[in-house]
Formats: C-alpha cells, sequence, structure tokens
C-alpha cells in the first residue's frame, strides 16, 4: 500500500516485515514516511527480515551494503536536492546576457538551465516519465551492476560509456515500449539532472561571472552542452558513500548535511550563537544536537551546521579559485 500513490503525510513510523522486491521499492516507501507534515519532527523506517543462515560477519556486511545503497539513493533523491528543469540552449543571435542561458529562482529553490544540443520532451509519455518517474528512473541506474561498477571503478570505464550506453539500456529495460528517440529524450534529462543534483553542497547552481557549478567544476554557461554533460559521470559522486561504512557517524554527517539546507539563519545570528555553541559544548561535553527535545538546544546544533556548511563553502571557492 505504502508505494505509489499513498500520501498520507502525518505517517511518521513505516515498517516492512519481509525483502522488498527492489531498492526502488524501499526508497518509496521510506518517502512516504519522510514528507513534511505540520508538527511532525522525527521519521523511521523499519524493516525486518528472517536472518539467513550464514556467518555474522557476512550477514553484518550485507545489511550494511543495503544500508548504503539506501543513503546514496537518498543522496540523489528529489527530495534533497533543488528541481532543475532543461531547455534548448538559444543561439548566440538570440543570447543577451547569461540570464538567458541560467534563471534561478531562489525562493522556490528551483533553476532553468539552457543546454546546447539539448533534446526536449517531444511526446506526452516523455513528458509523463520526467514528471512522474524521474525519482525511480533515477535509482533504477543506480541499482544497475554495470553503473555501479562503473562508479566505483572510474578508472577503467569513461564515463562516456556509462551516460551513453549504461543508461539507455536502463530506460529501454524499463519503458520498452519508448522509441529511440523518445529514449534518448529521457536519458538526456536524466543525465543532465543528475550532473547537477551531483554538487557537494546540494544548493542550488553557484552562478559567479558566468560560471556555474555542476559536478563539482566550474564551467562558463556559454559553454554548456550535452556533450560536456555526457563526458561527466554524474553518479560518481553518490557512490562515494559506498567506500565508507554506514555507522552512527556517516548518517549524522549526511543529516547534518541535509538539514543545513533547510536552516533559516543569518551570519549575525550564527555569530551571535557561537559563544553560546562552545559553551554548551564545553559543559554537556558534546556538541547541541539537531534532534534535541529543547528548542535553544536545536538552534544551537542549527547554528553550528549553519557555520560548519558557510566554511566548507568557503573552502571549495578557494579550491577552485
Amino acid at each position: 500500500m505504502a508505494k505509489e500513490g499513498f500520501d498520507w503525510t502525518y505517517c511518521e513510523h513505516a515498517l516492512t516485515v519481509g525483502y522488498r522486491g527492489s531498492l526502488t521499492e524501499i526508497i518509496q516507501i521510506i518517502g512516504r514516511a519522510t514528507r513534511d507534515s505540520p508538527g511532525k519532527c522525527h521519521a523511521q523506517f523499519t524493516n525486518l527480515i528472517a536472518e539467513p543462515d550464514a556467518s555474522a560477519d557476512n550477514v553484518t556486511e550485507a545489511v550494511n551494503n543495503m544500508l548504503k545503497a539506501i543513503a546514496a539513493s537518498l543522496l540523489m533523491e528529489q527530495v534533497l536536492a533543488p528541481n532543475f528543469k532543461f531547455k534548448t540552449r538559444p543561439t548566440d543571435d538570440e543570447i543577451d546576457g547569461a540570464s538567458k542561458i541560467v534563471d534561478i529562482d531562489y525562493t522556490n529553490s528551483e533553476a532553468t538551465i539552457a543546454i546546447k544540443g539539448f533534446a526536449e520532451p517531444s511526446t506526452p509519455r516523455v513528458r509523463q516519465i520526467l514528471e512522474s518517474d524521474l525519482v525511480d528512473l533515477t535509482a533504477s541506474v543506480m541499482q544497475d551492476d554495470r553503473v555501479l561498477r562503473a562508479a566505483m571503478n572510474p578508472e577503467e570505464v569513461p564515463p562516456e560509456v556509462v551516460t551513453q550506453v549504461y543508461i539507455p539500456k536502463v530506460i529501454e529495460t524499463k519503458y520498452p515500449d519508448l522509441t529511440p528517440q523518445e529514449v534518448e529524450e529521457v536519458r538526456q534529462h536524466v543525465v543532465a539532472n543528475a550532473a547537477f543534483k551531483a554538487t557537494s553542497n546540494g544548493g542550488l547552481p553557484e552562478l559567479n561571472n558566468n560560471l556555474i557549478k555542476m559536478a563539482d567544476k566550474f564551467i562558463n554557461v556559454r559553454d554548456l552542452d550535452i556533450d560536456l554533460i555526457d563526458s561527466i559521470n554524474p553518479f560518481q559522486l553518490a557512490y562515494e558513500i559506498m567506500s565508507k561504512s554506514v555507522d552512527a557517524d556517516v548518517l549524522k554527517r549526511i543529516h547534518g548535511a541535509i538539514t543545513a539546507r533547510r536552516i533559516q539563519m543569518t551570519e549575525e545570528e550564527a555569530l551571535a550563537l557561537w559563544p553560546r555553541i562552545k559553551s554548551f559544548t564545553e559543559t554537556h561535553n558534546r556538541e547541541p544536537s539537531l534532534v534535541a527535545q529543547n528548542p535553544m538546544e536545536r538552534r544551537l546544533a542549527e547554528a553550528l551546521e549553519w557555520i560548519r556548511a558557510r566554511k566548507r563553502e568557503r573552502m571549495r571557492d578557494q579550491q577552485a579559485g
């Protein structure tokens, strides 16, 4: 029941019993419990499975690998990243400044980006897939063994093979009714969407002096074309989490990074709260928690995450410069 079409935002705890059919199905169920609702500050997912007849070490490793895949998929979920819209880039004669190439709406967390050679949806079927199935399709791509191997061994598989060969095969398998042209239109959108979401800060595109950040690279907006985007493996960054063990510390850092993007705070307030943060840490021998019951402690934790996020941005800017 709690898959496609399930829209009860008050849900706080999703409990499943037994093995699921796919990672996509797990992500769908988790998503139903993590939707925002007034007064809802906690969501939980519990999956009860029978312990297989194997050594404890093998069971632990298998469960950890599943958590890694879930974590990587959630990091690429649309709910954890801004919305992007893409269109065909106009000719140079039609362009009057960079604003015609990149239109960013910071109030609605949305960006419209023009790409040279981009194939816009030409049929209702393609539009329906992009509007309704993009999250599930992205999860399917991330589960593909070929894409996974390429992400884990980037020196062996060129990005163009992933974007132009592996991803179309996933689309063809999932939607056998599409024509080759429709497959290409869906492919370009999936690749472009993932490439722009694969930024280390997960925010809206950084636009400064006609430069836009895509997959941790600053690129001139006038140079954006589909061939350039195809030269980037957009899933490699998400799969970097696979090289780590998913423990409480990793999940805490993921949670902090996601929460930092939602925090409404000014630099003045963060700096004013810094002495309180230091005092709290010294008094309690721990940092303030984002999930604390005390509103003041939560605000101190938000200020701390906000400060860390700004520090990471400055370090990236220095490296890029």
